[in-house]
């Protein structure tokens, strides 16, 4: 079934469904995955924003958000859990990271090619749309996240390590490309929760609010660290607390 715009809290209510629990469908940041610069290698942050939450609301989280996810990844894990959609009030959704992401190896060995991401635009656009739908239709009340931004600079000295900077840098034309590329896809989801009227926590705005907001990202450019957390954190309390259903399951 298809939906082309969704009256917020308007999901199907089930009778198990519970107003202090949700579900969250994600990437690493989603996860609590963090760079440990020391260790040079990926963990799980302790205080990650779902975490922090859980312990701070009344609210139970199940977390689903998976390393490395995509879209289309994405829309498998929410298929697969569909029959458990209809006991959370609410599900987040936090797509696009990896999906506006390159192949930097092998644009790093052969910068005349051509590439493309890896889910393009309009398949990204189209995916999303279908995982909305799926949610909505379970009877569970879709939340969209904003992309939170990243740091072009610090990204591209990431994605360059071990790698040709100097040919990497041709392709993009410009590092701040980076950022727009990805500002395209947060775009996308911000148009997208528009136009089927789904609540969007604007995370990115949070970020881009803040002064140094590089601060609150890891060395890789892209991962909020736990200071970034913290702010995911406070917006979507904010957030849920002035806008969605049942906010005292929010209080801190």
């Amino acid at each position: 079934m298809k939906h082309g715009r969704h009256k917020m809290g308007s999901a199907k209510m089930g009778s198990a469904k519970k107003p202090d629990f949700a579900c969250l469908f994600g990437d690493s940041i989603g996860r609590g995955v963090i760079l440990d610069s020391v260790r040079g290698r990926y963990i799980l942050l302790k205080n990650s924003f779902v975490n922090l939450l859980t312990k701070n609301s009344k609210i139970k989280v199940d977390n689903y958000a998976k390393f490395g996810c995509t879209i289309e990844t994405g829309k498998k894990m929410v298929e697969k859990h569909r029959k458990d959609l209809p006991d959370y009030q609410f599900t987040v959704l936090e797509f696009g990271g990896n999906d506006c992401d390159f192949d930097w190896t092998a644009i790093s060995e052969h910068p005349q090619g051509s590439y493309v991401p890896f889910t393009p635009l309009a398949k990204f656009k189209a995916l999303y749309s279908e995982v909305i739908d799926c949610v909505f239709d379970s009877g569970s009340q879709p939340v969209m996240l904003s992309l939170p931004p990243l740091d072009a600079k610090r990204y591209f000295s990431w994605i360059s390590r071990n790698r040709n900077a100097e040919n990497i840098l041709h392709w993009l034309g410009d590092v701040e490309h980076i950022y727009r590329w990805h500002e395209m896809y947060n775009l996308a989801v911000v148009e997208l929760a528009a136009a089927k009227r789904i609540p969007l926590i604007d995370i990115r705005r949070a970020f881009l609010e803040a002064r140094n907001y590089p601060s609150l990202f890891c060395e890789d450019g892209i991962h909020p660290n736990e200071a970034g957390h913290s702010l995911i954190t406070n917006t979507i309390t904010s957030f849920v607390a002035e806008t969605l259903p049942t906010p005292a399951a929010f209080s801190v």
